[in-house]
């Protein structure tokens, strides 16, 4: 999915300052030499005025680079009133020594020379004749209003009063500033603190980054130019994955449009079609064209100039180099594209991404050959090619398919792509998106084939980061994957199953229920006892106060009954409103659904959201304190997320508990594919906490009955190999089932492309004869009612010891 992105507000106007990279003066009374504002100009598009728009510069008399990041320029106007407020315009990159930074400012409706292209952009409005511009270390806007509190202001880096100015440095504010005049520093960039004698009127001469100037004077014409600049995609792209031209701007850079994206974060894509030598350098860039649609078409020949930028769309994901503000030249149509990199089971590595340490892999030089993110890298922004792969997770409702081009790579028997070891990534994994809108996108479940080839852009996305964005799109093999029906139970064996069913609540589509309830009754067969997640209260969403799900609960066994199952009845503790997590509003809970003609629930009193549940030893054996209970539900083990619910049943005289689970989410886990490697998993923390809770109650019924049969189970959010798995069967207390299985079938979820477990059941040791099955009807479907496939164990509770 690709997210529409949020972006910096693009500003009009434009400062300069001259910067450094020494600590910030404390006062105004003391001097920087080297972290100055340059030139001032608010006449832009006034009556009169040449230039288009405001503008204030930049300069950096220090001898190394000044790093704006983080950085603003603000704006106060002259004689501020009791309701002024300083306007801000957020800065990004770097002024190398003794450049230039340009910041555009408000465009008005006169002039004709625009400005070269800015390094920043804002909004603001500035008055021709009078005001007060601030550089400032952060973005929050400044309070002070007179000379005196902002030089008390630490973090002001300069200040530049002129005209009438109030606020000001020394004497008195810069003169002579008007629709035709800016107030500028001289050429030595001198600050003695005194802006009427440090600034003096003249024409406006605003100069970028690159050097540029208004008319075009610097390296390449600014405007429209006819030639190529000097800069070209590979030299933006580098051998990193982040561009050593990073917040430069450039002009006249050479391509052939491959690709366009009209919606979303609309932009195009550009190749050169004169590749360098190297194969770390991507002959590819994203063009970023914010809120207007592109106005070019796939084989233009163009040369674009704008400003060169990192977009991270989150804070632990890699990066997109694009070109951002773009202008760009047309120069002719219907060229041929450059020829597509073709990625196969021989092209992509075998290993996933370099080591880092756990910190960034952003410096590293990119190694193609031997890493599979690092070749996707060095194709960002370039056309690629594949051909008949298999779909290994299901059109979604992003409208995106997984495939693999690596179809010898860990293989489940029903078509997709298993997620076995933290080490061991499946490097084949691409999603596929189309850039084209005028055709529906194609339904694929896993196993399903995409025939033919397809051709588009590398591009990269928070969710499920390299992707290809489709501009030819191949066919859809249907190979007819069918949901599975597992066997009935037979008159001895007790079945136990757990079904996720994706935050349920009353006010939900009767069609969800529907297919849930044919998913218990026909698909699992109607087991004995259902542990189902994901139960809402009977409002869901809504943050009333409500926490019954009684409802809920009514229509959905109601539904099971009409699809042929038995009239099951419920029990579950309504949590404290607020304290469980999930949806907000939604108060989500374990919820234990049984067939009263086959299995007896034994109830006892004492049971709430807030009391903890206690095994109790008797001359019977074990029970429980309370039926049903919950597990230390004051533990913060459990803040904010779903308590374990514990029930006692009784089949065929013998009793069984029923431990029902939800752990704590993944959210907050650095991605597989982010610029962290390798990935921090900091949720981990809380669901080993949390297993260790169940672990410590299964020991104590352990305790008091070792041969007491419990089964554990429900929607851990962990695998298999996980520390929560080792938390939790601590001690060889509880026996992962999944474990049990062929390979190619442990999994019950299906991930950006990866089959994997999340969902689990677990015996004790009392319980010796079982037969396990994951049923798989919705995971690997495009259509389906829930992204969890649901699980069930049938046990022989008098199986002989």
């Amino acid at each position: 999915m690709h997210i529409s992105r949020p972006r910096s507000i693009l500003l009009a106007g434009a400062v300069a300052v001259t910067l450094s990279a020494t600590a910030l003066p404390a006062a105004f009374a003391a001097p920087s030499s080297t972290a100055v504002i340059s030139e001032v100009y608010g006449g832009g598009g006034n009556s009169g005025a040449t230039l288009t728009r405001d503008f204030v510069e930049l300069a950096n008399a220090g001898s190394a680079a000044y790093d704006l990041s983080g950085f603003s320029v603000q704006y106060l106007p002259g004689t501020p009133s009791a309701g002024s407020l300083w306007q801000v315009s957020a800065l990004t990159g770097s002024v190398a020594p003794g450049g230039r930074y340009l910041v555009a400012q408000a465009a008005g409706t006169g002039g004709t020379v625009a400005l070269p292209t800015p390094d920043a952009t804002g909004t603001v409005a500035m008055s021709a004749t009078s005001g007060t511009v601030a550089l400032v270390s952060g973005t929050t806007p400044l309070t002070c209003k007179t000379a005196a509190d902002c030089a008390a202001d630490t973090r002001i880096v300069d200040l530049v009063g002129y005209g009438s100015a109030v606020v000001r440095e020394g004497s008195g504010p810069a003169t002579g500033a008007s629709a035709t005049a800016s107030v500028a520093r001289g050429t030595s960039l001198a600050d003695t603190d005194n802006n009427a004698a440090d600034l003096s009127a003249g024409a406006p001469t605003p100069v970028n980054a690159a050097g540029e100037t208004s008319g075009g004077s610097g390296p390449g014409d600014p405007g429209n130019p006819t030639e190529p600049g000097t800069v070209r995609v590979h030299d933006i792209q580098g051998t990193t994955r982040v561009s050593p031209l990073n917040g430069q701007s450039v002009t006249g850079v050479p391509g052939i449009v491959t690709g366009v994206r009209t919606t979303g974060s609309r932009g195009f894509w550009i190749q050169d079609a004169t590749p360098d030598a190297d194969a770390r350098t991507s002959e590819g860039v994203f063009v970023y064209t914010g809120s207007t649609a592109p106005s070019v078409a796939v084989g233009d020949s163009v040369l674009v100039s704008g400003k060169v930028d990192e977009y991270y769309p989150s804070a632990t994901t890699q990066s997109i180099t694009e070109i951002t503000a773009p202008r760009v030249t047309v120069l002719s149509s219907g060229n041929a594209l450059p020829a597509p990199v073709v990625l196969d089971a021989a092209s992509v590595p075998d290993a996933y991404v370099p080591s880092a340490g756990g910190g960034s892999v952003d410096s590293l030089a990119l190694d193609p050959s031997t890493y599979a993110l690092d070749l996707y890298e060095s194709l960002e922004g370039s056309r690629v090619q594949i051909a008949d792969t298999r779909v290994t997770g299901a059109t979604t409702a992003y409208d995106e398919v997984w495939v693999t081009v690596k179809p010898n790579e860990n293989p489940t028997r029903r078509g997709g792509t298993l997620y076995s070891s933290y080490t061991d990534q499946n490097t084949g994994r691409i999603k596929v998106m189309s850039l084209d809108t005028t055709r529906p996108f194609p339904v694929a479940n896993v196993g399903d084939e995409l025939s033919g080839t397809t051709t588009g852009v590398m591009d990269y996305a928070s969710f499920g980061g390299y992707n290809l964005q489709a501009t030819e799109l191949g066919t859809v093999t249907d190979h007819h994957l069918q949901r599975e029906v597992t066997r009935k139970q037979r008159d001895k064996e007790l079945a136990v199953a757990t079904y996720n069913v994706e935050n349920l609540d009353a006010l939900d589509e009767q069609a969800k229920f529907d297919t849930l309830a044919a998913g218990v009754a026909v698909n699992l067969s109607s087991p004995d006892i259902v542990s189902l997640e994901e139960i809402q209260d009977d409002n869901g969403a809504v943050n009333d106060g409500t926490v019954g799900s009684e409802a809920t609960l009514k229509r959905f066994t109601d539904a099971i009954v009409a699809a042929g199952g038995p009239q099951y009845a419920w029990r579950y503790i309504a949590p404290v409103d607020g304290k469980d997590g999930g949806e907000p509003g939604g108060n989500i809970r374990n919820v234990f659904l049984f067939n009263p003609e086959r299995v007896d629930f034994v109830d006892r009193a004492g049971g709430d959201a807030t009391t903890p549940v206690t095994a109790v030893r008797t001359k019977q054996g074990v029970t429980l304190s309370a039926s049903p209970g919950r597990i230390a539900p004051t533990n913060d083990a459990w803040a904010d997320s779903r308590k374990p619910l514990v029930g006692e049943f009784r089949f065929h005289g013998k009793t069984v508990f029923v431990i029902g689970n939800h752990f704590a989410s993944k959210g907050g886990d650095q991605p597989l594919h982010g610029r962290y490697q390798e990935p921090k998993r900091s949720s981990e923390t809380k669901r080993v906490k949390q297993a260790t809770e169940v672990n410590t109650f299964v020991k104590s019924l352990l305790a008091a009955d070792k041969s007491a049969q419990v089964i554990t189970l429900g929607d851990l959010n962990d695998f298999a190999f996980s520390p929560t798995m080792d938390a939790l069967t601590d001690g060889q207390v509880l026996k992962p089932l999944i474990t049990t299985l062929p390979a190619g079938e442990q999994y019950s979820y299906v991930y950006e492309g990866n089959s994997q477990t999340l969902d689990h059941i677990l015996t004790s040791p009392g319980v010796l004869r079982f037969d396990y099955d994951v049923v798989h009807i919705n995971a690997e479907f495009a259509d389906q009612a829930s992204d969890h496939d649901p699980q069930v164990v049938r046990v022989d509770v008098n199986a002989p010891k």
